[in-house]
């Protein structure tokens, strides 16, 4: 009795951790990624994603805030400043660069905790096939 249970609990936290973050809003936050990758291509500043990217939520009707400060929790320490922030639910930082590093992993879970939000996206536009990262804040407060 105790392994059946102990195995319909496992089962219930797999279950639980598979569960997908915002599905519909990720779905189309990463089809205007596609939009904004196909239209300009893969050597653009990332000045020039995130203005076609900022036309391209506007044009959808999607609710954001662009390059948003952050306030840190606990710590008193101002200075983060996600690209965006899609309908109050969703961190998206853009990049332009080689490859997507650690730093900016930690990067996107300092600012998941400082906003209390649970999915950010890392979006690196230089790739050549885009692949938007999700990083999950698994202790949203």
């Amino acid at each position: 009795i105790f392994k059946i249970a102990l195995i319909a609990t496992l089962i219930h936290e797999c279950t639980r951790m598979t569960r997908i973050l915002h599905p519909e809003l990720s779905y189309k936050l990463t089809g205007i990624c596609y939009e904004v990758h196909n239209k300009l291509g893969r050597f653009c500043r990332e000045k020039q994603y995130a203005d076609e990217l900022e036309k391209q939520l506007q044009e959808k009707g999607l609710v954001f805030k662009r390059e948003y400060p952050l306030k840190n929790i606990g710590d008193g320490i101002d200075g983060n400043i996600v690209d965006f922030i899609i309908e109050d639910t969703v961190l998206m930082d853009l990049k332009a660069k080689k490859f997507i590093t650690k730093e900016d992993y930690y990067q996107m879970l300092r600012y998941l905790k400082s906003s209390n939000l649970q999915l950010g996206l890392v979006v690196n536009f230089r790739s050549t096939y885009l692949k938007p990262k999700r990083i999950i804040n698994l202790k949203p407060q």
